[in-house]
C-alpha cells in the first residue's frame, strides 16, 4: 500500500511551514509530498532525526527514497545516490582514520564536480564542520583564512597546490586529479579515490552527536573573507525560496554557480529534498554550458549573473545554435542584473529568469520573477514566504514606503556571526544586509548599492550601482564598475570602468553624455577608463578594491 502521509519526524519538520495550509500547497505542486512507501518514508525519517536535515540526513534520507536514482553527473559521468553513500561510507572512515571527528573541521577548495559533493557528505557523516574556500582566493587571502579557520584536512584539486604551498596545512588530500590519465604523482597527497578504495564501504557510519555546520566565506572583495557559519536550514527555508520560484521534483539541474558559495550550495541541498540530478562542469564555459544544459534536457539552469553576461556576449551565430527548450527556470544569484540584462535574456530565450537578492549573511532576501522583471528590469523582486525585508534610516527607524535607507532582512536562514569574531547590525531581530534600498508602492525591492560605497558628491548621496546601471545600457558597454575618488570642485565624484563589446567603440566623451543624459549632472563620472575586463572573483563580484588600487597607482605615476 503507498499513501501520502508523512510519518514523524518528517512530520515534525513541516508541522510550523503546514499550520496554515500554505506550506502542504507549495510542498504538493513542487512534488515534495509524493508516494513512497511506508517502509522508505520510514527510512526517510528516521535518517533526518539521526543525522539532522543538513548534507548527512538530507543525503541519507532522499538515498533510502531512490537510491538507485542519479544525483551527480560531471566528467566522469553519472553517479547513484547508492554509489555515492558506499563511497562516502568509506571516506568518511578514511578522514576518521586521519583525525577528522565530531565538531573538528574540514576545509575544502575544489571546483564543480563529484568530489566536492563526496568530501561534503563524508564530512558531514562524521559530524565535522565543512569550510568552502573560494577557488579564486589570493595566496595571502587563502593562508589568512587557513590560519584563522584551522581545519583538521584541506580537500583540494591538484590545480591549487601551489597556493596552498604557504599555508600551515597538516594535511592535504586531492579531490581532482589533473595528471596523465588523472593519475597523482605518487610522491604527493592521497587522492579522494585511493582513500575510498583502501576503505570497507558496505557498513554504515555510526551517527554523531554533533551535525555539521556549513561555513561560507564572504566574497572577500574589500579585504580578508570572514567566515559566515549557518546551521542546518529547515522545511522553511525551502518553502520560502520555492513560494517565488517554480521548482519541481525529479528535475535535472545544471548548476553553473559555484558550490563553494550560498547559491550554488543552496542549489546542491535543494536537490536532496525535490531528487534533483545535479549535472556539474568543473569550469564555466559560455557555449560549453549552454551545450551542456541542452543535452543533457535540463529543467533549470543555476547561474550567476556575469555568466548570463558571457553568454549573451556571443555572436548571434553561436547563440542560436541553442534553443534551451527544456529549461523552465534559470536561477541568478549573487549580484545584481546590471542594465536591461534582465529583458535582454529573457527576449532571446524567454520568460523563465528568476533573479535571488540576499548575503551570505541572510541568504535570500527577495526573488524578481519574470513579472517583476519584465515591470521593473532593476527590480530585485518581492520577498518570499516567512521572510521579513524592511528599511531603517541611521537612527534605525522605519523609512515611509519609496524612501532609501538600509535593508534589513529576517528569515530561518540568518547566519550566527563570522567565526573570527564579530556580527552584523541588528535591528529588531533583523541582519542588515549591508546594503541600501527602498520599496516601491507595488510592494518591490529596489537595491541601489552597498551601505559603505555611497559617495556625496556636491552635497548629494550618489551610489555606484545606479551609475553602473546607467553606463551597462549604452549599447558598447557590456561590464561596468565604479568607484569614488577625490574631486576638487565635487569633493567626491565616480570614476568608471567600462570593457567594450567585441568591435564596438565608445569614446570617453561619448560615455559621459550618456551618463549626463540619464543622470544629475554630479552623478556623471570624472573619468571613465576603458579595460579589457574587470577584476571578478570566482563567484562574478567585481573585485572593487583592485581598481581602488589600480587608480591610485594611476594617481602616483601622474604626481611622479
Amino acid at each position: 500500500m503507498r499513501h501520502l502521509e508523512l510519518p514523524r519526524p518528517l512530520d515534525a519538520l513541516v508541522t510550523k511551514a503546514t499550520s496554515t495550509g500554505y506550506g502542504v500547497k507549495v510542498l504538493a505542486e513542487s512534488g515534495i509530498i509524493r508516494p513512497y512507501s511506508p517502509r522508505a518514508l520510514g527510512r526517510a525519517g528516521r535518517a533526518l532525526q539521526q543525522w539532522g536535515t543538513g548534507p548527512a540526513g538530507g543525503f541519507l534520507a532522499m538515498a533510502s527514497l531512490a537510491p538507485d536514482r542519479v544525483w551527480i553527473i560531471d566528467e566522469r559521468g553519472p553517479c547513484t545516490f547508492r554509489e555515492i553513500d558506499r563511497r562516502t561510507n568509506a571516506l568518511a572512515r578514511a578522514l576518521r582514520k586521519r583525525g577528522v571527528g565530531e565538531g573538528g573541521s574540514v576545509a575544502l577548495m575544489a571546483r564543480n564536480h563529484r568530489g566536492f559533493v563526496e568530501a561534503t557528505v563524508a564530512a558531514a557523516k562524521l559530524g565535522a564542520d565543512l569550510i568552502y574556500l573560494n577557488t579564486a582566493f589570493a595566496g595571502p587571502q587563502l593562508v589568512d583564512v587557513l590560519e584563522r579557520e584551522d581545519p583538521s584536512v584541506v580537500i583540494h584539486d591538484e590545480e591549487f597546490t601551489g597556493m596552498l604551498a604557504k599555508a600551515h596545512v597538516a594535511q592535504r588530500v586531492l579531490s581532482w586529479v589533473d595528471g596523465i590519465d588523472g593519475q597523482p604523482d605518487p610522491s604527493g597527497p592521497a587522492t579522494l579515490d585511493s582513500l575510498i578504495a583502501a576503505e570497507p564501504d558496505d557498513a554504515p557510519v555510526a551517527v554523531p552527536d554533533h551535525h555539521s555546520r556549513i561555513v561560507i566565506l564572504t566574497s572577500g572583495t574589500a579585504g580578508t573573507p570572514k567566515g559566515a557559519p549557518r546551521n542546518e536550514a529547515g522545511i522553511d527555508a525551502a518553502i520560502s525560496l520555492l513560494s517565488r520560484m517554480p521548482l519541481r521534483s525529479g528535475w535535472r539541474v545544471h548548476v553553473a554557480a559555484p558550490l563553494f558559495h550560498t547559491w550554488g550550495f543552496a542549489h546542491l541541498m535543494l536537490s536532496l529534498l525535490l531528487g534533483h540530478t545535479v549535472v556539474l562542469r568543473r569550469r564555466f564555459d559560455p557555449e560549453a554550458a549552454l551545450a551542456v544544459t541542452d543535452e543533457q534536457r535540463c529543467e533549470e539552469f543555476v547561474v550567476i549573473p556575469v555568466m548570463l553576461q558571457r553568454i549573451l556576449a556571443l555572436p548571434d551565430e553561436t547563440l542560436d545554435r541553442y534553443s534551451l527548450e527544456t529549461v523552465k527556470v534559470v536561477a541568478a544569484s549573487g549580484s545584481a542584473l546590471p542594465g536591461d540584462l534582465a529583458l535582454t535574456w529573457m527576449d532571446r530565450f524567454g520568460d523563465h529568469l528568476y533573479n535571488t537578492y540576499g548575503s551570505t549573511e541572510v541568504a535570500y532576501a527577495s526573488i524578481a520573477t519574470p513579472e517583476d522583471m519584465r515591470a521593473q528590469p532593476s527590480t530585485a523582486g518581492k520577498p518570499p514566504w516567512a521572510t521579513v525585508v524592511k528599511i531603517y534610516d541611521e537612527r534605525d527607524q522605519e523609512v515611509p514606503q519609496g524612501e532609501s535607507g538600509r535593508i534589513f532582512v529576517g528569515n530561518s536562514l540568518l547566519f550566527e556571526g563570522y567565526t573570527g569574531g564579530g556580527h552584523k547590525d541588528m535591528i529588531d531581530g533583523l541582519m542588515s544586509s549591508g546594503d541600501v534600498g527602498r520599496f516601491d508602492e507595488d510592494g518591490r525591492l529596489y537595491v541601489e548599492g552597498r551601505d559603505d560605497e555611497m559617495i556625496v558628491s556636491g552635497g548629494e548621496n550618489v551610489f555606484p550601482q545606479e551609475v553602473e546601471n546607467c553606463l551597462a545600457r549604452h549599447e558598447a558597454v557590456v561590464e561596468v564598475a565604479a568607484i569614488g575618488v577625490d574631486d576638487e570642485d565635487f569633493g567626491k565624484r565616480l570614476r568608471a570602468f567600462v570593457v567594450l563589446r567585441d568591435g564596438a567603440a565608445a569614446s570617453e566623451d561619448e560615455l559621459k553624455a550618456h551618463v549626463k543624459d540619464n543622470l544629475a549632472r554630479y552623478k556623471v563620472p570624472r573619468e571613465i577608463v576603458v579595460l579589457d575586463e574587470l577584476p571578478r572573483n570566482a563567484t562574478g563580484k567585481v573585485l572593487k578594491r583592485e581598481l581602488v588600487d589600480r587608480d591610485n597607482s594611476d594617481n602616483h605615476e601622474e604626481d611622479a
